[in-house]
């Protein structure tokens, strides 16, 4: 095995903090060799993650040949050493993540990344932070990462300050410490129980336990899932969650689209793992499936109500974490390939439908929202600011209402469910793959409550972002037609072709997702593959 394919696993975790470490030892003039270190560093990590992606799926003979790769960080052996594992789930989201980060690292270059200090430092560590929740083997150093990201994410959302951010921001601040206190209490708790952290060597302990040890890993588990909650999304522990992204600057927002998905991927990881031990109550699917559906159904109400156009994003991702909670939580693997199809689409979608908010904002007069570029962000108002400039504002582009227009019908499309774009295959795929297991292994009510209460936020997104759609456009008489750059109407509209391709290479990407969930039911190959690792010292000993 060639040197670089060796350490590939951990190039995703390297790269942003060698370049996020970096950029804090320039000045703050250094506007484009930091805006160019965090350029190289993101397409860096993407073609890491997509390199990931071949060698997991087998797309490089002898490697991985059951598509798990094991790291070993300082050369110790599991359950001893730190290790980050690699598996077809895990290269996916590393996939996403970089792209999500790439797009919306060039849409914060137009403007966003002047609101504040050390931007770019601060979104290298929350892409650090996403990459290594999805590779580490351990539930201490998911924690780790998680307090990396979280950390990160608190500087991004008080970027550009104002009232409303840095009151939101307190609030986003109080809830993720205690969702991680819990994280740190239930890993106390599992490890006195098991003596073990490492998520492979868990598998194997905890079916052993008994009696008072296995009451105490139950309640650890029990306090483990609700912190993964709290981070999904799920609700009532939701509360914070549509003004936290609403008013954090467009790219910020973006970029935490992807954020409640590291809680769900940690339930579904650790699940799966647990599923064939005897999964602690906190990891069964019927709680999983209550609180989804709870949860779809808060989002769809949410859609209703509001009327702004960033919380009607935020309900759309509370939607979107409803969904796959509720998937998730049904029997089986039928769902799970589907469901992951859903978490790809419906995170480019939001994280467009989040830049794009803040641009249709711009057609607006200035404070008409938080998430607009605001006059005390930029110091648009001080007629001797450098930010009223072209350089800054942009040349206006023609087809500019035209774009707007047709990017936020793509983003109904996408949301709501309607061909042709991936939101529609993604939602005719998880119905028919639920109707499919009412008949075969699932009961059948549940099957036919996911299908009516999908069907039934479809509707109300359908309904409140035609009204919404139709309040911007049409009925507003102090619209104008707003200065957009490339590099802003650019992401955007990747974000969504990327969206009009998944639909187009449907097949392929579902063939590779229902091969990562049968990799998820069948969690022995990664079991093995963690617990069997050799060191380096050991091959070299061994041959």
């Amino acid at each position: 095995m060639s040197f670089w394919l060796q350490h590939l696993p951990v190039l995703p975790i390297i790269i942003p903090l060698v370049a996020g470490a970096a950029m804090l030892l320039l000045a703050d003039t250094s506007r484009y060799a930091r805006g160019g270190i965090a350029l190289v560093s993101t397409t860096a990590q993407l073609a890491a993650a997509i390199a990931l992606l071949v060698v997991a799926g087998g797309g490089v003979p002898g490697v991985w040949p059951d598509g798990v790769g094991v790291y070993l960080v300082g050369d110790w052996p599991a359950p001893f050493g730190i290790v980050l594992v690699v598996d077809r789930l895990a290269a996916v989201m590393l996939t996403l993540t970089s792209v999500l980060g790439l797009a919306t690292l060039v849409y914060a270059l137009a403007r966003w990344d002047r609101a504040g200090v050390h931007f770019h430092s601060l979104f290298q560590f929350l892409l650090m932070g996403l990459n290594g929740a999805f590779l580490t083997g351990d539930l201490f150093n998911l924690f780790v990462f998680f307090e990396v990201l979280l950390a990160a994410s608190y500087g991004l959302l008080l970027h550009g300050s104002g009232v409303a951010r840095v009151s939101a921001g307190l609030q986003y601040i109080a809830v993720n410490l205690v969702a991680s206190f819990l994280l740190l209490i239930s890993i106390a708790l599992i490890y006195g129980v098991t003596g073990t952290l490492n998520m492979a060597d868990l598998a194997l302990r905890a079916g052993n336990l008994a009696g008072a040890d296995r009451m105490l890993f139950e309640a650890g588990a029990a306090i483990l899932g609700v912190a993964f909650l709290v981070k999904a999304g799920a609700w009532p522990l939701n509360f914070w969650l549509v003004k936290g992204y609403g008013s954090a600057g467009a790219p910020v927002a973006a970029m935490f689209s992807i954020m409640t998905k590291v809680g769900i991927y940690a339930l579904l990881r650790i699940g799966s793992l647990l599923l064939p031990s005897g999964a602690p109550a906190a990891f069964s699917l019927d709680w999983m499936f209550a609180a989804g559906l709870a949860t779809l159904l808060f989002g769809a109400l949410g859609l209703l109500a509001t009327q702004q156009l960033e919380k009607m994003v935020g309900y759309c991702v509370i939607v979107s974490a409803g969904t796959l909670l509720t998937a998730l939580g049904m029997p089986g693997v039928t769902l799970t390939g589907p469901a992951l199809f859903y978490l790809i689409s419906s995170v480019l979608t939001t994280g467009a439908f989040f830049l794009l908010a803040e641009l249709i904002e711009r057609t607006r007069s200035f404070g008409a929202n938080v998430l607009a570029v605001t006059l005390d962000a930029f110091d648009l108002d001080d007629p001797a600011s450098v930010n009223r400039s072209d350089d800054v504002v942009g040349v206006a582009i023609p087809a500019a209402m035209a774009f707007l227009g047709l990017a936020f019908i793509s983003c109904a499309l996408l949301v709501t469910g309607l061909p042709p774009l991936s939101g529609f295959v993604a939602k005719f795929s998880l119905l028919s793959a639920a109707v499919s297991a009412a008949t075969e292994s699932a009961p059948p009510l549940d099957a036919w409550l996911l299908v009516a209460a999908v069907l039934v936020s479809g509707l109300a997104g359908l309904i409140g972002l035609s009204r919404t759609g139709i309040r911007v456009f049409w009925a507003s008489d102090d619209r104008s037609t707003p200065r957009l750059r490339v590099i802003e109407a650019g992401p955007v509209a990747v974000l969504l072709l990327l969206c009009v391709g998944l639909a187009a290479g449907a097949g392929p990407v579902s063939a590779y997702l229902d091969d990562a969930a049968r990799s998820l039911d069948q969690p022995r190959s990664y079991i093995d593959a963690v617990m069997s690792a050799q060191t380096v010292r050991g091959a070299k000993g061994g041959s």
